[in-house]
């Protein structure tokens, strides 16, 4: 098989989710950029790209996707199927009402308003138009609680870290009180584990910390049920790497992100950064909770 000569990177999702600022931190790292490209002309831009585009990254909205959903698919899979080409598809999205909010603070038409329908109905029909995309994509990026900044890392961190056919693990924790990850392919449920909250002197701590480590060591449930992710996610993944994808995130809740998820998460990137596997770590809630810590402490 030829090697790859050209680094392709689709992006696409829901208005306002952030594409723009996702196309941008790829201009910044040398690809050639192309805004809202209609996807008729995808096909011959791949076709010239081993030519004149080795590092090329489009940005695809609802406007241009035709209606017919079989032709991404079978677009998409000529695409990974095709040695000269290695592809990542980013899907950028956030929740309903955050888009509703940048919406109005920017003042901006909904590309579906044209069809009298309100915001929050464009916002809606939007999702259901492009569902079938999202399925298809290597990366899919929550960005409701991401700043500009933060976005552009999240691309760069990702593009960076993804040589070719190498599997990504990402490893999140979350809290289920801040909602659920959108993001993940495989979500676990920690809540049923014990809990360091109700424990007055570990409040203050999260599942990175020491106090909070020897406290799960009282508990072999905490380690049983890391094992059983581990075992299912080694199971698969020689399947998972042979369906071409770039990226598995797997996502681990408790009820605010603190303790035990993080704990969980980080233990299990752990086990695969020691077995050699390309691995990220992100703790979404913890940023969330540094202010309910730092109050913690100083009480």
């Amino acid at each position: 098989m030829d090697k790859a000569t050209v680094q392709l990177v689709i992006i696409s999702g829901r208005s306002g989710s952030g594409k723009t600022v996702a196309l941008r931190a790829l201009e910044d790292l040398g690809y050639y950029c192309i805004d809202n490209l209609p996807v008729l002309f995808l096909p011959e831009l791949t076709d010239i790209a081993p030519q004149r585009y080795p590092k090329l990254a489009v940005s695809i909205d609802i406007r241009n996707i035709p209606e017919d959903e079989s032709y991404m698919g079978n677009l998409i899979g000529n695409i990974k199927d095709n040695p000269k080409i290695h592809s990542t598809v980013i899907y950028c999205d956030a929740d309903d009402q955050v888009l509703i909010k940048r919406y109005s603070e920017t003042r901006r038409l909904h590309p579906l308003s044209k069809n009298h329908l309100s915001l929050s109905e464009a916002i809606v029909l939007e999702r259901t138009k492009l569902s079938s995309l999202c399925g298809y994509a290597d990366l899919r990026i929550d960005t409701s609680d991401l700043s500009v900044h933060d976005l552009s890392n999240e691309v760069v961190t990702s593009i960076l870290g993804s040589p070719q056919k190498n599997l990504v693990m990402v490893f999140e924790s979350f809290g289920f009180k801040y909602g659920i990850a959108k993001d993940a392919d495989f979500v676990f449920d920690a809540r049923f584990l014990p809990n360091p909250y109700w424990e007055k002197e570990l409040r203050s701590y999260t599942g990175l910390d020491e106090p909070v480590k020897d406290f799960f060591k009282r508990y072999p449930s905490v380690f049983t049920y890391i094992k059983q992710i581990d075992d299912m996610i080694m199971y698969w993944l020689r399947d998972i790497e042979s369906s071409n994808r770039s990226y598995l995130t797997v996502s681990i809740g408790c009820t605010g992100g603190c303790h035990r998820s993080v704990f969980i998460a980080q233990s299990l990137a752990d086990k695969f950064n020691e077995r050699g596997f390309n691995v990220q770590v992100r703790h979404r809630s913890l940023n969330i909770n540094n202010n309910y810590l730092a109050k913690s402490q100083a009480k």
